[in-house]
């Protein structure tokens, strides 16, 4: 078989598979979605005003890439501690990475949880903005309300310190997570 030849027919089964692997289907699932759930009437019952926005809108489908991460939900929870905390700071990290396909992201602690919050490529909040573990300087705190202190080690491993119930960082009762 000539080269020319070849490489048309390489093209031809290429271009067949991807069509064959992409054309939509008949019956074939949409894309994943998150049922918001469905808020309450009105109070009394009264529809809203057809002037005004209609403060309790029926639930609408939201897609599964817009729905709010639920990874940091447990983060500083009064049933878990701060052991708990820094394995899943950790394990954000981790989800960050394979999201992006990136290294972890560097800077101090306000660049760190900015990324995390959403200040990434992707667009997506890892953590939510109004995440209660946020201060209000932008920084991602432990129990206590200290921010943590990053350390990157490498593009795969962060060293996660809190300073502990004393508040203050280096001290004998600090928590360090290093992977």
């Amino acid at each position: 078989m000539s080269r020319r030849l070849y490489i048309t027919f390489v093209i031809v089964a290429l271009a067949g598979t991807l069509t064959w692997r992409f054309w939509p289907r008949a019956g074939a699932p949409g894309p994943a979605v998150f049922r918001q759930p469905a808020r309450p009437p009105a109070a009394g019952g009264v529809a809203a005003d057809p002037g005004h926005a209609n403060p309790n809108p029926a639930p609408e489908d939201i897609p599964i890439e817009d729905a709010p991460s639920q990874l940091a939900d447990d983060l500083n929870s009064p049933k878990s501690d701060i052991h708990a905390d820094l394995r899943l700071l950790n394990d954000l990290f981790m989800h960050y990475r394979s999201a992006v396909r990136d290294d972890n992201p560097v800077g101090d602690n306000a660049d760190i949880t900015a990324v995390l919050t959403g200040r990434n490529r992707l667009g997506f909040a890892f953590i939510p903005k109004d995440h209660p573990a946020i201060n209000a300087n932008g920084e991602l705190c432990d129990r206590w309300g200290t921010p943590y202190f990053f350390h990157q080690l490498s593009g795969e491993e962060m060293e996660i310190r809190s300073a502990g119930p004393d508040r203050k960082l280096w001290t004998a009762d600090d928590e360090v997570l290093t992977p």
